[in-house]
C-alpha cells in the first residue's frame, strides 16, 4: 500500500492481531515465487527478451516492446481512492488484488504500479508494494533500490546540474544568467536541510557561488520524462527540451544547448525498460517509474502501461493518492499525452477512513458510528462525481477491515447506490483473489459495456491560468484561485513562448480537496493560492505549486528509518 503516514501501522497492527495473519513482509517472504522467465512466458515474452535481475525480477527488452506495436489493446482499468487518512484506504493493495481477481475469473490481466521512493519508505509511509495477501514481490527489493531505476534518474538529473555549473565555470558561452538558473539538484531521500542551499563556496577553484536547492527524485522532471516517454528516441528529445534557466535577455537555455541530452539518455537506457515481477499468486506485474501525485503526475510509466495493454486483456493501474490528485493527472496528463482511453475506474474507500472524514477521532474508529460514516461519505461522493466528469464509469471498492460492522457496510452501499453506482465489499487483504472476485466481475461488466466516453477536463487551447481555475473549481470545488502578478506574468510569458497548450500539474496536499491538509470531507468555496509555477518543457506540463506543499519532504519526528533493521537471520524488519 501507499500509506499517507506511519500512523497506518497502528491500524495494520490491529488488523493483523485481529485476524492472526502474518505481517506483510512475512507473507511476502513465505511466498512461493516462480522464476521470472515463467512469469514472462505467461505474457508470451521469450526468455531471451528478458534481462533478469536475479531469479525473480527482470526488465523487458525494448526490441520486444517495439514488436508489439501492431497488436490490439486490452481494457484499461484505473484504481484510485478517496483522500488518504491515517485510517488507511489500501489503493495499491486493491490494485494488486483486482489484478489477481481478474486472473482468477479467467481473464488475462496485468498489474501496472509505480516503484517505491526511498524517501517515504524511510520517512513516514513504510512499504509500497501492497499488503496482506495482495502484494507484488519481491517486496523488500521493490521497496529498496529494486533494479536501480531511481538511482539512474537521480544520476541523470545531477549530471545536468553538474554540466550547468561546469559550463559557467569554463566561460559561460551560452551567457546563462546565474540568477535565473531553474534546474535544481535531486536525491531520493527526505532531507529538508537541502531544500535551499548555496553552492560553489570555497574560492575561485570551486566556481561561482549561487543559490540552489534539492528536490526529491520523484519530483524530478527527469522522472516525469522517463514516465511519459514512448521510447529511447523520444526520451532523448524530451531530455534535450528541458529548460535549465535563462539568459540575461530572458531567452531560455535548454539541456541540449549544453549537449547534456545524449549522456543523460545513456544513463537512462536501462531504466527505460519496464520491470517485470509477480504477485503473491504468481500473476504478472509491471512496476516502473514513480512520480508522486501530490508534487508530480503520480502514474507509472507510459511505456509499461502501453506494453501491458498489448500483452493482456485487462490492465489494472493506479494513480497516486486521492482521485483529486492522482486520477485527475492520470486523465489530464498521462492519458492526454499517451493517447490512452480508460474503460473503467475503481474508487477505493474504507469504512474507517470515511468515519474519520465524518469527524471520528482516530482512537474511536473501532466503534460503530453509522452517522459519522454517512457524513464522511461526502468525500467519496465528490470523488465519484469527479471521475464521472471524465466520462469514465465508476465502481466503489470497500476495502474491508475486521472492525467494520454490517450496519456500516450497508449504509455505505446504500449511499453509493443513491449516486447511481455500486459499492462492493472486498476481502483481498485477508483472502487474496478469492476475496475480490465480485469486484472483478463488476469491472469486466463496466469495461465491456461501452459506457466509457473518455475526455480530459479541459482542452489544450485554453490559457494556462484558466486551466488551473478549471481544475480548482471543478475538481477541488474551490471558490477562487489567487496568484500574484509575477506568477500571472510568468504564465503569459510561457504562452507567448509556445507552451500555452501544455496541461497543468497541480502540486497540492493529498489529505484534502482544499490546500489545507486538516480540512476533511468535501469542502467548498475555499481559496487555492498558487505559490509558484515551474515549466517542465521536457515532460510537457506546467507544475503549479499551491499552499504549503514541498518538493523536498522532511522526515517526521520519529521516522520509519528508526524501525528498519536487519535481524539476526539477516532478514529486513520494519518494512511492514
Amino acid at each position: 500500500m501507499v500509506y499517507p503516514d506511519r500512523e497506518m501501522t497502528v491500524w495494520l497492527g490491529a488488523r493483523l492481531m485481529a485476524t492472526t495473519v502474518a505481517s506483510d513482509i512475512e507473507i511476502a517472504r513465505a511466498a512461493k515465487k516462480l522464476p521470472i522467465t515463467d512469469i514472462g512466458a505467461k505474457l508470451g515474452i521469450p526468455a531471451e527478451q528478458l534481462a533478469p535481475y536475479g531469479y525473480d525480477k527482470a526488465k523487458i527488452s525494448a526490441e520486444f516492446i517495439a514488436a508489439q506495436a501492431g497488436k490490439k489493446d486490452g481494457k484499461l482499468i484505473l484504481v484510485t481512492a478517496i483522500n488518504p487518512t491515517p485510517a488507511g484506504e489500501g489503493k495499491t493493495t486493491t490494485t494488486v488484488g483486482l489484478g489477481d481477481g481478474l486472473n482468477r475469473i479467467g481473464k488475462k490481466a496485468v498489474v501496472c504500479v509505480r516503484e517505491a521512493s526511498l524517501g517515504p519508505c524511510f520517512g513516514v509511509k513504510g512499504g509500497a508494494a501492497g499488503g496482506g495477501y495482495a502484494q507484488v514481490i519481491p517486496m523488500e527489493d521493490i521497496n529498496l533500490h529494486f533494479t536501480g531505476d531511481f538511482h539512474a534518474i537521480t544520476s541523470a538529473h545531477n549530471l545536468l546540474a553538474a554540466l550547468i555549473d561546469n559550463h559557467i565555470y569554463w566561460g559561460n558561452e551560452e551567457n546563462i544568467d546565474i540568477r535565473r538558473i531553474t534546474w535544481r539538484r535531486a536525491m531520493d531521500m527526505n532531507d529538508r536541510a537541502l531544500r535551499d542551499i548555496v553552492s560553489s563556496l570555497g574560492g575561485v577553484a570551486n566556481g561561482f557561488p549561487r543559490e540552489g536547492g534539492f528536490d526529491i527524485t520523484v519530483a524530478s522532471e527527469v522522472m516525469a520524462i522517463l514516465c511519459l516517454a514512448s521510447d529511447l528516441k523520444d526520451l532523448e528529445k524530451r531530455l534535450g527540451n528541458i529548460i535549465i534557466g535563462y539568459r540575461r535577455d530572458r531567452t531560455p537555455v535548454y539541456a541540449r544547448d549544453l549537449k547534456a541530452d545524449g549522456a543523460m539518455a545513456v544513463l537512462l537506457k536501462d531504466a527505460m525498460q519496464p520491470n517485470l515481477v509477480q504477485t503473491l499468486e504468481n500473476n504478472p506485474a509491471l512496476v516502473h517509474g514513480g512520480p508522486f501525485a501530490n508534487i508530480a503526475h503520480g502514474c507509472n510509466s507510459v511505456i509499461a502501461t502501453r506494453t501491458a495493454l498489448k500483452l493482456a486483456d485487462y490492465v489494472v493501474t493506479e494513480a497516486g493518492f486521492g482521485a483529486d490528485l492522482g486520477a485527475e493527472k492520470f486523465f489530464d496528463i498521462k492519458c492526454r499525452k499517451a493517447g490512452l482511453s480508460p474503460d473503467a475506474a475503481v474508487i477505493v474507500a474504507t469504512v474507517r477512513a470515511l468515519k474519520m472524514n465524518g469527524g471520528v477521532k482516530r482512537d474511536d474508529l473501532g466503534k460503530e458510528n453509522v452517522e459519522a460514516l454517512v457524513k464522511g461519505c461526502a468525500n467519496l461522493g465528490r470523488h465519484v462525481a469527479n471521475v464521472r466528469k471524465f466520462g469514465v464509469p465508476v465502481v466503489v471498492a470497500i476495502n474491508h477491515f475486521v472492525s467494520d460492522t454490517e450496519a456500516e457496510i450497508e449504509a455505505l452501499k446504500n449511499y453509493v447506490a443513491r449516486l447511481g453506482a455500486e459499492a462492493i465489499l472486498c476481502r483481498h487483504w485477508a483472502e487474496g483473489s478469492a476475496g475480490i472476485t465480485d469486484l472483478a466481475h463488476k469491472v469486466v461488466e463496466l469495461a465491456e459495456s461501452g459506457q466509457a466516453k473518455f475526455q480530459p477536463l479541459y482542452p489544450d487551447n485554453l490559457p494556462l491560468l484558466e486551466k488551473i481555475e478549471i481544475v480548482a473549481s471543478k475538481i477541488y470545488h474551490a471558490g477562487e484561485v489567487t496568484a500574484d502578478k509575477t506568477i500571472r506574468d510568468q504564465l503569459r510569458s510561457w504562452e507567448d513562448q509556445g507552451y500555452g497548450h501544455l496541461p497543468v500539474c497541480m502540486a497540492k496536499t493529498q489529505y484534502s480537496f482544499s490546500t489545507d491538509p486538516n480540512v476533511r470531507g468535501a469542502p467548498e468555496g475555499h481559496i487555492v493560492s498558487v505559490r509558484e509555477v515551474r515549466l517542465s518543457a521536457g515532460a510537457g506540463f506546467i507544475v503549479v505549486i499551491t499552499g504549503e506543499i514541498m518538493t523536498m519532504p522532511g522526515l517526521p519526528k520519529s521516522p520509519a528509518a528508526e524501525r528498519i533493521f536487519l535481524n539476526d537471520q539477516g532478514y529486513i524488519e520494519g518494512l511492514f
